[in-house]
């Protein structure tokens, strides 16, 4: 098994400049990021607005931070704290961008958004305007695609653990494939699929061996994991064997995926390498034709300001570049391509936005300032040790700066959203906004300490439109069963 290195693992985000030739120009091609690691604490300043804020952020001549036109403190105002603000014009640019860099180098190129990210059914609509296709890893998340109006045929239904229920809703959605994880799904698949008129097709999801360095908790290619069936012990070949030889089954390539927040392409490429090394085999073996190849994606986003992992153009290029060769040496002919970009997409385009509460000065320690949300609305600093930065969002500040952590109201000691952030003096009431929150934020939210979900809007051209409400006191019990008294 491979192994490789990816500088800066921790993860991070990237938005899009207001003009797609001023953001290349600013952003040259990049294979990695600068030195750094995943321990490596630093100070960071956010005033300046760099290229992880939404595309045109700025300030007003009132010094308040304004998003797709709307101020912070006006979407404060209208939709309390915390409350996440999707800029529509950064979501629209990064989904064209990737759309149009892998069509061009890839004609008939898929690419797809991954729905665990966040989901929401105006979201969709989103996706459905820009021409991308949705991975979907559960039946609520399948329900959310349809009722956004996501085309079936644009829906591909992920996971590790299906359950016969999930795959019984994705056939009769008629959705475009399924990717199979493992031979459980195979035996349901035989039984779901027998006498169908029309054959399912699918996907067989390979480990491909392939360990990059990031967080470990985000790398999935290596042999020892729970995704995929591994290519170096023959499961891989068996399943391909099984799938093959089952009627309403077809199969029409393979799918690998070795982890998220990418900031080196040499893993995916090696990991391409693989793919068609193992669908040559499987022609000659078992006569499987390479239709569909899917890479997967995971592409890096830069969450702080120094952070430049390659651009789309680029991606897409050593993508491109690598199907082409790799399977002209292999006599292969080239297959769609379905690229699934991650975080890349959504994350880009979101900000949380909080409101600061009390301050606690421990001298020659630290100073924590918390905020009125944390680890319930945003768990990855304490389940990835994810790195952001932030700035102070209702007023300017002056030169007066201090070294602060900003810490969570959970009732947890791990409830730390950024370590050693230098901000202006900060004080009670202040809003305060974190970029690049738009990815695993909201998703992966809980009602911890009986905590209310925030409300998620959409902000574009000086509008704000809600996208989701603020949960109220009353959807906590909602499902509770009372008990006579």
């Amino acid at each position: 098994m491979r192994r490789y290195a990816v500088t800066n693992p921790r993860c991070r985000t990237l938005p899009l400049a207001s003009k797609l030739d001023d953001y290349c120009a600013r952003m040259p091609d990049m294979e990695t990021a600068p030195p750094g690691g995943q321990a490596e604490v630093s100070t960071r300043r956010a005033e300046q607005l760099s290229h992880v804020w939404p595309t045109g952020t700025h300030r007003n001549n009132r010094g308040e931070l304004v998003i797709g036109g709307v101020s912070v403190a006006e979407i404060a105002a209208e939709h309390g704290t915390p409350v996440y603000a999707y800029d529509e014009v950064t979501l629209r640019e990064s989904m064209r961008r990737y759309r149009d860099a892998f069509t061009r180098e890839l004609p008939g190129c898929r690419v797809v958004y991954a729905g665990k990210a966040f989901l929401s059914t105006r979201f969709v609509r989103v996706l459905v305007e820009e021409d991308l296709g949705l991975d979907v890893v559960s039946g609520g998340e399948l329900f959310v695609a349809l009722r956004g109006g996501m085309p079936p045929s644009r829906i591909s239904l992920h996971g590790n653990n299906k359950s016969r229920d999930e795959i019984q809703m994705a056939i009769e959605a008629g959705i475009g494939k399924l990717i199979v994880d493992n031979f459980d799904e195979i035996e349901m698949l035989a039984e779901l699929c027998a006498g169908r008129e029309t054959s399912m097709t699918v996907l067989l999801r390979v480990n491909p061996g392939v360990d990059v360095h990031t967080h470990k908790k985000i790398s999935t290619g290596m042999a020892d994991s729970k995704f995929g069936l591994p290519i170096v012990d023959g499961q891989a070949a068996r399943a391909v064997a099984q799938l093959a030889a089952t009627p309403g089954v077809h199969l029409a390539g393979y799918h690998a995926h070795v982890g998220s927040q990418l900031f080196d392409a040499e893993a995916s490429l090696d990991a391409i390498g693989e793919l068609l090394d193992f669908s040559a085999s499987m022609r000659s073996e078992y006569g499987v034709e390479l239709e569909q190849l899917s890479p997967g994606g995971g592409f890096g986003i830069p969450y702080l300001d120094g952070d430049k992992p390659p651009v789309p153009e680029r991606w897409a290029e050593m993508i491109a570049n690598a199907v082409r060769v790799g399977c002209n040496d292999r006599g292969l002919p080239i297959p769609v391509v379905v690229i699934e970009p991650g975080r890349a997409i959504a994350g880009p385009a979101g900000v949380a936005i909080y409101r600061v509460g009390s301050r606690k000065e421990l001298p020659g320690v630290r100073t924590y300032i918390s905020v009125d949300g944390g680890m319930a609305d945003n768990i990855r600093p304490s389940l990835y040790d994810a790195a952001y930065t932030a700035a102070l969002a209702n007023r300017a500040g002056g030169e007066d700066r201090e070294t602060v952590t900003i810490a969570g109201k959970y009732c947890e000691s791990g409830d730390i959203l950024i370590e050693n952030v230098s901000l202006p003096r900060l004080q009670r009431d202040d809003l305060l906004a974190i970029p690049a929150a738009g990815a695993y934020c909201l998703a992966m939210a809980s009602n911890y300490n009986m905590s209310l979900r925030p409300a998620v809007v959409m902000v574009s051209n000086g509008e704000t439109h809600l996208m989701r409400h603020r949960e109220r006191l009353d959807d906590l019990i909602r499902l509770d069963v009372l008990s006579s008294i």
